[in-house]
């Protein structure tokens, strides 16, 4: 027999009919500067530009970004491509709202400041110390390293508008918990 799920109060044991075929899409982020949102994502986190949307009517922009498994076919034709986008699993999107570049003073929420509310993305890499060599390569501020604190092989990054981004390496994590 095959997992379904773990058993805990407020979890429902069965999955309804009604939601057969919904897939978790995506998770946006607001950005101030979409240039240096871009080069984090795509440069040092490896991901690739699928599409960018601009509503011009309502002065926002919209990046959706993700991580191809290797070899995976992207569809070439802007339609196809932008429903495809939707059909994935994993997809970061980056909303820009116009002019928060240009104001040095502004900032979005992190999440992890008070009043604290949402927490981070994850990322799994192969190999975690090649990682963590990786970001520091490349500057990139960590919030904890893997070896730092009571939860070992688990680090966090900040991405440039001060989001964390958890990193593991899955095989280190089977006793997670336990």
């Amino acid at each position: 027999m095959s997992f379904t799920t773990d058993i805990l109060p407020g979890v429902s044991e069965q999955v309804p009919e009604q939601t057969r075929g919904f897939v978790f899409n995506h998770s946006m982020l607001r950005v101030k500067d979409p240039q240096v949102a871009l080069a984090f994502y795509t440069g040092v986190m490896g991901m690739r530009l699928l599409r960018k949307l601009d509503f011009a009517e309502l002065k926002f922009s919209l990046y959706f970004l993700h991580r191809a498994v290797d070899g995976e076919s992207v569809p070439q034709e802007e339609g196809e491509r932008t429903a495809w986008t939707f059909a994935q699993r994993g997809i970061l999107e980056l909303t820009h709202n116009w002019g928060t570049e240009t104001d040095a003073n502004f900032r979005y929420h992190d999440g992890n400041a008070q009043p604290q509310g949402f927490g981070h993305i994850c990322f799994s890499v192969p190999d975690l110390d090649a990682a963590v060599a990786w970001f520091d390569q490349h500057q990139v501020p960590f919030v904890k390293r893997p070896d730092q604190g009571k939860m070992k092989d688990v680090a966090f990054i900040k991405d440039p508008d001060g989001y964390w981004i958890e990193i593991v390496e899955p095989g280190r994590l089977k006793n997670l918990g336990r």
